[in-house]
């Protein structure tokens, strides 16, 4: 796929063009063709040769024209005018937190910044503070979103929705010449918000085979290794693919022992030496005697254990707790997404192709939840808009068959106020209330003053983490907790694969304190409203039932549980 290739090429040409000074407008163009082309889950080279490139939501003609032109000769004109005159490598600077394009530029212009060592060095001898309108603040927030880029530029590690699509993809090929049992391994299927390396696991016979044809993957660079049972590929974007093959007899024993954790798996080995076992990825060992390894449960029960979901395989108790685990939420409990956003604000998609592709989905309901501003296209909801999409969703809602929420994301400003009046607030079905201010700021009082609101349903993305580029701002959760369980405010799970905010860590504590969550795709465009299975993820590796989460509910109960919200308010 190389769907992230073309996202990156016209992430750098808007930025390009942001350095320049050229129009907002274009700028805003390519910027949204690279979200678009990033949340594609489809591959945009099978696209382009169906002749689907057009039926994207948010490809307009003069984008599709540029995405034919590299897909057919691998370079694009409009990219090299954009980044002429500009040194290379200057504008990954803007990767790091706090370096806008203004900045970047008058760092370039008055102190000769082309790259990483020249703004390391004029932020070590202070010269960038002495810049007009720098000064020592915004010098030291550069310097954070710094060290987070070193950080993760040296980890290396991939993005779950990155990696995933990518192993499907990889799995789809394999099975072409009729492997049966195949699946990865590591961090990626115990649903690790970024993995390493990507590891794939393969039973079957005839190991030579099925090595040659992995190496033949189409999206492959170059080849690491290959060998009778093991191959290494490096695909594009330099990500590398590694795969074993076993046995189909040791199939079970490999995928639990190639799964991990690591801690989780030392404690397993404890166990069968007390039981004078032996564990591998070959099997289950009494003496010579080889007596489990053919599945995964077979392994866990020759240990006096229930099968424990690979998302719950990190030591956090779930060893001990093996018997009296809870069941937790299935990737199909979703009866519907609340928070998905329309052309009304910053989407792609109008409120109608929202409702037809969420009924293909299998949702029984959806909840439109424009932003009240986007800053990046100036709009704002007024009060005759915010009641023509009311108009335009029951009308929608009527003609589809899928019950649709009237919600809004609604901001959270610094002093804890909210950016819609309370009036409009109340005719809404749900409100969700969110920061995108990362000013230096403690925002703890401020969400918590949200939660205070009678209106506000759920806070979204509570830490404003982007796992990519930046922790988020400061906020204490165990507050933000407290007062959520005193109110009754929901905390969300965002499924966007560079968010996954909360975390599971903190997914988990809420369901301690008794909070209820929901978990949102804070879908922008049909693609993103696919993430969905990453939120999930992480609910499951927080230990999450159904009944943790709100979108689990039928129609009926979620109405029930939206009527009474509104009651509340209204007593």
């Amino acid at each position: 796929m190389r769907n992230r290739e073309l996202a990156q090429i016209f992430e750098r040409i808007g930025d390009a063009l942001e350095f320049k000074g050229e129009n907002p407008f274009k700028i805003g163009a390519y910027r949204k063709a690279a979200r678009v082309l990033s949340d594609l889950t489809e591959d945009i080279e099978v696209l382009q040769k169906q002749g689907k490139l057009r039926e994207i939501p948010g490809i307009g003609e003069g984008i599709a024209q540029k995405i034919e032109e590299y897909l057919k000769t691998g370079s694009m004109k409009k990219y090299e005018e954009a980044i002429s005159g500009i040194p290379e490598g200057l504008l990954t600077l803007l990767s790091i937190q706090g370096m806008g394009p203004k900045t970047l530029k008058l760092a370039h212009d008055k102190l000769g910044v082309k790259n990483l060592d020249n703004l390391k060095k004029v932020l070590d001898d202070g010269s960038l503070a002495k810049l007009p309108g720098m000064g020592d603040k915004k010098v030291q927030n550069i310097k954070e979103g710094l060290k987070q880029f070193t950080a993760t530029k040296e980890e290396k590690r991939i993005s779950i929705g990155i990696a995933l699509p990518l192993v499907e993809e990889v799995i789809n090929y394999l099975k072409k010449i009729g492997v049966k049992k195949v699946a990865p391994a590591g961090s990626l299927r115990r649903m690790k918000e970024t993995v390493g390396d990507i590891d794939i696991l393969v039973a079957s016979s005839n190991g030579e085979q099925v090595v040659n044809h992995f190496v033949n993957f189409p999206a492959r660079e170059r080849i690491l290794a290959k060998g009778e049972t093991k191959g290494s590929i490096i695909v594009k974007e330099g990500h590398q693919i590694d795969i074993r093959v076993v046995d189909e007899d040791s199939f079970g024993a490999a995928l639990q022992y190639f799964t991990g954790s690591k801690p989780h798996n030392i404690k397993l080995r404890t166990i069968a030496r007390k039981r004078g076992l032996k564990i591998s990825e070959y099997g289950v060992f009494k003496g010579k005697e080889k007596i489990a390894g053919r599945t995964e449960e077979e392994v866990y029960k020759t240990l006096g254990l229930p099968w424990i979901p690979p998302e719950l395989r990190e030591d956090r108790g779930e060893i001990e707790s093996a018997h009296n685990l809870p069941p937790i939420i299935d990737y199909s409990d979703i009866k519907g997404d609340l928070h998905i956003h329309s052309k009304y604000s910053d989407g792609a998609n109008s409120i109608r192709e929202i409702a037809e592709f969420a009924k293909k989905l299998g949702y029984k309901y959806i909840g439109i939840a424009d932003h009240t501003r986007t800053i990046k296209s100036k709009k704002r909801m007024t009060t005759e808009v915010i009641a023509k999409r009311a108009e335009e969703i029951k009308a929608v809602e009527k003609e589809i068959g899928i019950r649709i929420f009237n919600g809004m994301e609604v901001e959270i400003r610094r002093d804890g106020s909210l950016d819609l009046e309370d009036e409009l607030l109340k005719a809404l079905d749900i409100v969700i209330a969110a920061v995108h201010s990362f000013a230096k700021q403690d925002m703890t009082g401020p969400i918590v003053d949200a939660c205070t609101n009678p209106y506000v349903d759920v806070i979204a993305h509570p830490t404003g983490r982007l796992i990519s580029r930046r922790q988020g701002y400061e906020v204490d959760l165990e507050k933000v907790i407290a007062k959520a369980y005193e109110t009754g405010t929901a905390l969300e799970i965002n499924a966007y694969y560079d968010r996954l905010d909360l975390s599971d860590v903190n997914a988990r504590r809420a369901k301690e304190h008794g909070i209820k969550l929901i978990i949102s795709s804070d879908a922008h465009n049909l693609w993103m409203m696919k993430d969905m299975r990453f939120g999930v993820g992480v609910a499951r590796r927080a230990w999450l039932s159904r009944e943790d989460v709100l979108n689990t509910l039928s129609l009926d109960d979620i109405e029930k549980w939206i009527k009474r919200e509104s009651q509340t308010t209204n007593d």
